[in-house]
Formats: structure tokens, sequence, C-alpha cells
């Protein structure tokens, strides 16, 4: 079976009835968990960008919370399952905004681990690769936006 472009998609979705596309949806979201959370933010959370962050904010702090610090192979894993986790948020946003602010708020909490960074170089790297996609992000953003991102991002 070969798999429709974007745009033969569109076009048959535009000529649908409303009936017809709701089942379509319903359908699509029962198929992955992914599509459930695309849809929900797309529905109840897209129209207010700052409760969408915030509630991604308190999801992240309560993982950091399970971050077990006593093993650095076991923390490891668990701040790549919170970068894992932020970056499908930040998937579904698509706003470089919401991007910044998530990955910002993951190198402030990275750095409240009563970790030493020096002491992994798999953590080290992780949290350089962090900066550096912070750092790309900023880059497309608007001027005014960027001075006060990147001055946040100094301070990490």
């Amino acid at each position: 079976m070969k798999t429709a472009s974007v745009k033969e998609i569109k076009e048959e979705l535009s000529g649908m009835p409303a009936k017809q596309l709701l089942d379509l949806c319903l359908r699509l979201v029962k198929f992955k968990k992914e599509n459930k959370e695309l849809l929900t933010y797309l529905i109840f959370e897209a129209q207010d960008e700052n409760a969408y962050v915030a509630g991604v904010k308190q999801l992240l702090e309560e993982l950091f919370a399970e971050v077990n610090t006593k093993n650095l192979y076991i923390a490891k894993k668990n701040l790549r399952k919170i970068i894992r986790m932020a970056n499908r948020y930040i998937k579904y946003s698509n706003a470089a905004a919401t991007e910044v602010e998530l990955l910002i708020y993951v190198c402030q909490e990275i750095k409240k681990l009563p970790i030493n960074l020096d002491r992994s170089t798999a953590l080290k790297n992780i949290y350089l690769a962090l900066l550096k996609k912070i750092r790309k992000a900023i880059e497309g953003m608007h001027e005014d936006l960027q001075y006060d991102y990147l001055r946040e991002l100094e301070a990490l």
C-alpha cells in the first residue's frame, strides 16, 4: 500500500462532509497516544499557550522529583526520558517561544539537581546538547525575544 502525500490527503478531506471528518478524526485518535495528545492540545490548549507551558512545566517538575541522583547511569536515563517528554510537548505546540521556554526550564531543573555534571561525560553532553538546541531555537525568533532569552541562556 502506497501512502498518500499530505497534499492528496488535504484535497480528499476538503471535499468530505463534517460527519465523515469527525468519524475519521475519532478513528485516528484511537490508534496512537500521540495522536490523542496532539488533538487534545489543538482543541483545548492551543488558545492559551501560557497555560499549556505551565502545565507542561508542572508535569516535568514531577518527573524531575523522581530522578535518581545516587546512580549516574540511572540519572542519565531519567534525564533522557524527561527530555524526550519535553520534546514531544514542544512538537505539539510548534511555537519557538514555547520550545525555548521549556528547554530553558529543563536546563534550570538539571542545574538544581544534586548531580555534578563534570563527573559524567554523558550527562554533560546531554546538558550541552540542550544548550545548543536552545541557542538554535533562539536564532529563529524576533530580535526582542532573542535578547530576553539570550540573557536567560547566559545565566545557564
